[in-house]
């Protein structure tokens, strides 16, 4: 009979407790839901606010009469110029996205838990969940609107609550049903977003580009998207005499061998070569005395 004893069996490799496998799966998927949660909403809103953007560029030289091509701003000087306009806005909207959770914090606090609790009952019915983003939806044609016409406040909300409702509500409803759905519903909000945010945008641009046509100056928005406000003075390249009586005059940009200028005083928008021209005395956004506005040449003109 062998003497050998049998070990008991030892289990390999050994277990984790329930407990620390539990929160080690509750810690990851917190984490990685968070981060989903998050791009779900923030790519599509850069997306469309970045192609929104591109057509607010155009209409912004469209003021005087030009195209971004003609003035040198090619896909990759504008893919520069509007990423640095999206991180300006990242930068304005997280401090504003963090004082919204903290008061949205504190206020659940404050409320013993209540406000969280309403908010959770709320997702969970999929009517209110679906009409919340029907109306959100609705609301950023805001934008669109103002670019083709004046609407008061009163008019956007009926316009706002009719297009949402008759519009999203019953899609987004029946999105509800199935988690694919969910997430297409917040692809579909995000994006609307980025267009409503993007056609504001627009309507700031084009405004700043009249602004600047009227006083001379840019706005921090133009110059926040890489418009050029500089000024020169311009001379002929033969004898470097001062040409157009020593004006100053705005350099919208250069392309194909010729500057793309900006007259103020008679407002209006030319060309001249490169190579018969010399550009002196530049200057980046210019002082102005108080009240001063462009066109004086041109009314004197008109006058005479």
């Amino acid at each position: 009979m062998s003497s050998h004893r049998i070990s008991p069996e030892r289990p390999y490799p050994p277990e984790a407790p329930e407990s620390a496998v539990a929160t080690e799966q509750e810690d990851g998927g917190g984490v990685m839901a968070l981060l989903e949660r998050i791009g779900s909403v923030v790519v599509p809103i850069t997306v469309a606010l970045y192609a929104v953007l591109y057509i607010g560029v155009e209409q912004m030289y469209a003021v005087f009469g030009v195209n971004p091509q003609q003035v040198g701003v090619d896909q990759s000087v504008l893919l520069g110029r509007l990423t640095s306009t999206l991180v300006l806005l990242l930068l304005v909207a997280l401090p504003l996205l963090g004082v919204i959770a903290g008061l949205g914090w504190l206020i659940d606090r404050l409320t013993g838990g209540a406000a969280n609790r309403l908010l959770q009952g709320i997702r969970k019915r999929p009517w209110i969940a679906a009409t919340a983003a029907a109306l959100w939806c609705g609301a950023t044609y805001w934008g669109i609107f103002r670019i083709f016409g004046t609407l008061d406040l009163f008019v956007m909300v009926v316009v706002a609550v009719g297009l949402g409702v008759l519009a999203f509500l019953i899609p987004f409803r029946l999105m509800r049903r199935k988690p694919v759905g969910r997430a297409g519903t917040k692809v579909i909000v995000g994006g609307l977003t980025g267009v409503g945010l993007g056609f504001l945008l627009i309507l700031s641009l084009v405004e700043g580009a009249v602004d600047v046509q009227e006083t001379g100056q840019a706005s921090e928005l133009l110059n926040a998207v890489g418009f050029q406000d500089q000024w020169t003075v311009v001379k002929s390249a033969e004898d470097d005499k001062p040409l157009y009586d020593g004006r100053w005059m705005m350099l919208l940009g250069e392309s194909d061998g010729t500057y793309v200028l900006y007259d103020c005083d008679k407002l209006e928008t030319f060309r001249r070569p490169m190579e018969t021209t010399n550009l002196s005395r530049i200057q980046l956004d210019p002082e102005r005395r108080e009240g001063f506005t462009c066109g004086d040449l041109a009314q004197q003109d008109s006058g005479n």
